[in-house]
């Protein structure tokens, strides 16, 4: 044999061991692991409606001309589909990954929508990993997920959205449990691009510098019979570059977003205020590094007396002062406002079970500005609230609607108070609901705060952090129906009308002088209404 002809032979033995030793890594990988078994579950939701929910149509400009506000379509097709497929190995370990598709309005191109339809508009909602802790009751998951606050009748009015955390639950017993949650729902945003009006030059901190918001949670969830107490208590650390760079760059001081997209209302005031020099809160510079938060929370639900079923809750936050801005005092002179803001809410539903539907009152009281911006805010910050007694202006029923604004004002009930009654769950035909709220509105903002405001109708532009800035002579009066008829066990087609009366007390708002007196600070109140249907495919 060749000398050739043994290296082939020696490097055909090589070959086949090295073959024959991945094959047995690979089977004995395949034989020590375990099967996991996927599990899918999801939602779409297809909607047509009609509607306004804008609450002024007009204003009028310097000149005194009117100026049109509102350039929403009236009729509005939409939808959205939320997939969710669970990596289950056992009880004790599983991965979860959340898509949502949409929203997409029909005809609409960068969501997909439009002739084609090659939007890019998948979005990762939640990917965590959900795991027990060997040899004890600990679970941990760790990843995006939803970090809805405890809470009962209404909601959270402190923080009901999806963000990084981790937590863990312990479960002592069948009565008492134990959860710790840390969240970061802001950081590495600050690019260092905007301008320091302190100074009027460009900023010299470094990009990504201070700018996370950490949260740190604590409950204790206790069930006892009839009996659901869950107390808690949340503390917050915010760099003092946190709340730059979240939206597009528009060289604001100390914020660069003054949209509350984000449902952010931990600076003093929110958006409608007369900003000097028409910035969203140039603030004067400070020496803290980093601003304290904290909010605490009791919610309580009562089924002592079945059927009779009573919730209540109580909130308080606080959120640190980090520097001072100014703000226009009747469009003219300038006043140093604080960015402090703390407050209060309380809130109740109680609810009676009956054969055909279920009656039921809630109501609402929340601090609100005492009409002095020098010492900041009294209305109670969030990170985004979600108020759900109605489902207009709450995000109750889907929580979606295809007509612009037509649910969910974001509402954190900060700033105003209300009653309201409801009949749930009514059924008169078989697979077929109804459900109907009254709800009366009211604010608990002096009506000297108006001064500070940079137009008569500024009391709308708020909406998307707190709602509707309502002082103490305003009022909205809410109309919900929702009807659903279960079409299949899995295909529900919801009706819902909703209308909202608009108690605004022009006087209040005209009074105090914009612009100057420019204009005479007018504006043309109107009612917010809408009709839409929406087919709800859940497995």
């Amino acid at each position: 044999m060749s000398s050739k002809e043994r290296n082939g032979l020696h490097r055909f033995k090589k070959t086949c061991m090295v073959t024959l030793l991945a094959a047995g890594m690979l089977m004995g990988v395949a034989g020590g692991a375990k099967a996991v078994e996927f599990k899918a579950k999801g939602e779409w939701l297809v909607g047509f409606g009609v509607g306004d929910g804008n609450l002024s149509k007009t204003t009028r400009d310097n000149a005194g001309n009117k100026t049109k506000t509102n350039n929403q379509d009236q009729f509005g097709a939409s939808q959205r589909v939320r997939l969710q497929l669970d990596a289950v190995a056992s009880e004790a370990l599983s991965g979860t990954v959340y898509f949502e598709i949409g929203d997409q309005n029909w005809g609409k191109s960068d969501e997909g929508g439009a002739l084609g339809a090659d939007g890019r508009v998948v979005e990762v909602k939640n990917a965590y990993i959900d795991w027990l802790i060997p040899q004890t009751e600990a679970r941990l998951r760790m990843g995006i997920q939803t970090t809805t606050l405890p809470n009962v009748a209404g909601g959270s009015a402190v923080m009901d959205a999806d963000a990084a955390a981790l937590t863990a639950n312990y479960k002592f017993n069948d009565n008492v449990g134990l959860t710790f949650m840390w969240a970061r729902p802001v950081n590495d945003n600050f690019s260092n691009n905007y301008i320091d009006l302190n100074n009027n030059q460009s900023s010299t901190e470094k990009a990504n510098y201070l700018d996370n918001l950490d949260l740190f949670m604590l409950s204790m969830p206790l069930s006892f019979d009839g009996v659901d107490v869950t107390p808690w208590a949340m503390y917050g650390m915010r760099g003092k570059n946190a709340l730059r760079g979240l939206e597009a760059v528009n060289n604001a001081e100390p914020w660069s977003t003054n949209d509350g997209n984000l449902g952010l209302t931990l600076p003093g005031l929110t958006p409608g205020f007369n900003y000097a020099g028409s910035t969203p809160l140039t603030a004067s510079t400070t020496s803290k590094q980093y601003g304290s938060l904290f909010w605490a929370g009791l919610p309580v639900s009562l089924s002592i007396f079945d059927p009779l079923h009573i919730e209540f809750d109580i909130n308080y936050g606080y959120s640190e002062a980090m520097g001072r801005y100014d703000v226009l005092k009747r469009g003219e002179e300038t006043v140093r406002a604080s960015t402090g803001r703390q407050g209060w809410l309380a809130k109740a539903l109680v609810e009676y079970k009956m054969d055909w539907a279920t009656p039921g009152i809630f109501g609402w009281y929340a601090s609100g500005d005492d009409g002095n911006v020098k010492n900041g805010s009294e209305r109670m910050p969030s990170i985004a609230g979600a108020g759900n007694f109605t489902s207009f202006i709450g995000d109750g029923n889907l929580s979606w609607s295809p007509v612009a604004r037509g649910c969910d004002w974001t509402m954190s009930y900060a700033g105003t108070w209300g009653i309201g009654a409801q009949l749930k769950d009514m059924s008169f035909m078989e697979d077929v609901t109804h459900t109907f709220r009254l709800a009366y509105w009211g604010g608990t903002n002096a009506p000297s705060m108006v001064k500070y405001m940079a137009s008569a109708s500024s009391w709308n532009e708020g909406i998307g952090g707190d709602g509707p800035y309502l002082t103490t002579n305003d009022g909205l009066l809410e109309f919900n129906l929702v009807n659903t008829w279960q079409a299949y066990e899995n295909l529900s087609v919801n009706l819902e009308l909703g209308y909202v009366a608009n108690m605004m007390d022009k006087s209040t708002w005209k009074k105090a002088g914009y612009n100057n007196g420019a204009g005479n600070g007018s504006f043309e109140k109107q009612d917010a209404w809408k009709a839409q249907v929406v087919f709800q495919y859940s497995f």
